[in-house]
């Protein structure tokens, strides 16, 4: 498995967890995530590739915690990376200039894919 597949794997994962949350818990997790996915959007600032963001991702996901400690201070279930982060960036990699409903689009022209 490539690394985006890896990370694809883990931000499907969040993103799956994040709907399975009890409705109390996640109204705090959903305002963690958005604002992690605004953060995302500065970031990376206009087009950007999957490539990017999974860079991003490797870099680490404290800042992310950080984030959710700010957002939702009395609601430790929503500063779980795994959940709010991963979510995030599985729903931010949807914008990438490169991603075509979960998979990667080939880079190479389609006369040169031999």
């Amino acid at each position: 498995m490539d690394e985006f597949q890896t990370a694809m794997f883990q931000w499907q994962e969040g993103e799956r967890r994040l709907r399975e949350a009890l409705p109390d818990e996640r109204m705090a997790m959903d305002r963690v995530t958005d604002r992690v996915l605004a953060e995302l959007r500065r970031r990376l600032g206009g087009p950007f590739t999957i490539d990017e963001l999974v860079e991003l991702y490797g870099q680490g996901t404290g800042w992310c915690t950080d984030i959710a400690y700010a957002v939702a201070p009395g609601a430790p279930w929503a500063w779980d990376a795994r959940i709010t982060a991963d979510a995030a960036f599985g729903r931010y990699v949807r914008e990438a200039s490169d991603y075509a409903g979960g998979r990667r689009l080939d880079p190479r022209p389609a006369d040169r894919r031999t």
